[in-house]
C-alpha cells in the first residue's frame, strides 16, 4: 500500500516493503519470545484504556511506563512502542467505528522504531529484542532499489508466518509530480470483469487482459465458501476464514500484476483515464441476483490503488472520471444510445454510424477521449 502526502515540487510517497530476514533457530526464540510479551503487554495498555478512555501518550505514559517496564521487562522503547501500538489501533477503531471497541492483540508482534529497535549495517539487520540486540541477515531480492540511500525508512511490523520472517516496512522518497502540461501520452483504461482492463492509448493500440482466468477461479472459490457456509462447523469456520485470506491475497497479486504491466507498456508523462467506480457496491439492486457476488466484489479499488501509486513511480499520473454512458457513446461519432451495446456478446455496433468494436475498448476509447478533454482545459485550449 502507498500514501503520499504533497509537499511543494512533488509528492512525499510512502510505500510497504516486505523485507525476508534469515535468522538462526536461536535467533527465532529470542524474537518469538519478544513479539509474545509485546502482545501481553498491548493487552494490558488495551484493557487500562478501555476501561479509561484516556488517550493521551503523555498521561499513559506517566501511568504505564515504568509498570510495563517491570510486569513484562521490556526494554525502553519497547514500552514506549507498546503505548503508540495501542493508542493507534484505538483511534483507527474509533475511526472507523465511532465507538469504544476494545482491541484484542491475539497473535504475536512487534512493532520496532528505526533507528532505535531496527538497524542496518553491512548487509545485517539489527533487532531489538528483551535479551539485547541480535544481528540477521536478510535477502535483498527484488528489493535492491529500497537500499540506494533515496528511501526514509519508518516504524516496522516483524512478521512469522509458516516458518518464514519478514519486516514490514514502510518506505518514503519524494517523487516529482507529472505537470498537466508535460502529459505526452494519454491512455483510457476500462476495468471489467471479462476484461480485467482494457486500454487505448494516443497511438491507436488497444491493450486487452483477460479477465476469464480470474472469473472462474473466483467462482471456484464461491462455490467452496458456500458449501462450507452450509455445514457450519467450527472447522467449516476455519476453513472459511482461510480460504477468504487466500483469495484475497490471490486476487491482489493478480491486480499488482495487471497494473505493473499496464505501467511497463506506457512511456513516462502518461496520463492514464479511468471510471470512478467509488460507488460501484451500491448498485447492487441493479444487477441480476446470480451475478451479484462477482460483479460488486472485483476489487476495483485496489486495482486503481495499485495503479495510482505505480505510475506516479513512473513519472505519471491517474485520473478518475465519471462512468456514465462511457460504454454507450460511439467514439467516432458521438452518438449514445444504450441498445448500441449488446452486453451478451460483448461488442459494441453504433445505430448511427455502424461503428463496430469490443464494448470494453469503446469504454477504453471514450475515457482516452476524456483525458484529451480534460488536458485541453488544463492547457486552455
Amino acid at each position: 500500500m502507498m500514501k503520499t502526502n504533497r509537499k511543494e515540487g512533488g509528492d512525499m510517497a510512502t510505500i510497504t516493503a516486505k523485507i525476508k530476514i534469515l535468522p538462526t533457530t536461536e535467533d527465532q526464540a529470542s524474537l518469538l519470545e519478544t513479539m509474545a510479551t509485546y502482545s501481553k503487554a498491548c493487552n494490558y495498555v488495551s484493557n487500562y484504556i478501555f476501561k479509561t478512555h484516556n488517550l493521551s501518550l503523555v498521561s499513559l505514559h506517566k501511568a504505564l511506563y515504568y509498570e510495563l517496564r517491570q510486569r513484562f521487562g521490556l526494554r525502553s522503547q519497547m514500552a514506549q512502542s507498546v503505548l503508540k501500538t495501542v493508542v493507534a489501533k484505538y483511534k483507527g477503531i474509533l475511526s472507523n467505528e465511532h465507538e469504544w471497541v476494545k482491541p484484542n492483540f491475539k497473535h504475536p508482534e512487534y512493532d520496532l522504531v528505526w533507528n532505535r529497535d531496527y538497524s542496518i549495517k553491512n548487509d545485517k539487520i539489527s533487532l531489538n529484542t528483551l535479551v539485547g540486540r541480535i544481528k540477521v541477515s536478510f535477502s535483498k531480492t527484488k528489493m535492491e532499489h529500497f537500499f540506494c540511500g533515496a528511501w526514509k525508512f519508518g516504524t516496522a511490523k516483524l512478521v512469522a508466518k509458516h516458518g518464514k520472517w519478514f519486516l514490514h516496512i514502510p518506505m518514503s522518497r519524494e517523487i516529482p509530480t507529472l505537470d498537466d502540461a508535460n502529459i505526452a501520452n494519454i491512455i483510457g483504461c476500462d476495468f471489467g470483469i471479462n476484461f480485467t482492463a482494457v486500454s487505448y492509448s494516443s497511438d491507436g493500440k488497444t491493450s486487452f487482459y483477460s479477465g476469464k482466468a480470474i472469473k472462474h477461479k473466483r467462482a471456484q472459490y464461491s462455490k467452496v465458501r458456500k458449501e462450507l457456509q452450509r455445514r457450519g462447523t467450527s472447522s467449516s469456520r476455519r476453513r472459511l476464514k482461510a480460504i477468504g485470506s487466500r483469495e484475497n491475497r490471490w486476487m491482489q497479486d493478480v491486480n499488482h500484476q495487471v497494473s505493473k504491466a499496464l505501467v511497463n507498456a506506457a512511456r513516462a508523462n502518461t496520463l492514464f483515464v479511468i471510471e470512478d467506480l467509488t460507488g460501484i457496491r451500491s448498485a447492487t439492486e441493479k444487477v441480476r441476483l446470480k451475478n451479484r457476488y462477482v460483479t460488486v466484489s472485483w476489487a476495483f479499488a485496489d486495482l486503481r490503488q495499485k495503479l495510482e501509486y505505480k505510475t506516479q513511480f513512473a513519472g505519471s499520473k491517474v485520473i478518475a472520471v465519471d462512468p456514465a454512458y462511457t460504454s454507450q457513446t460511439c467514439p467516432k461519432c458521438g452518438y449514445r444510445h444504450k441498445l448500441s451495446r449488446n452486453k451478451k456478446t460483448h461488442t459494441f455496433c453504433c445505430r448511427k454510424c455502424g461503428y463496430t468494436t469490443n464494448d470494453d475498448r469503446v469504454g477504453a476509447m471514450n475515457l482516452h477521449q476524456k483525458g484529451i478533454e480534460y488536458q485541453n482545459a488544463v492547457i486552455g485550449k
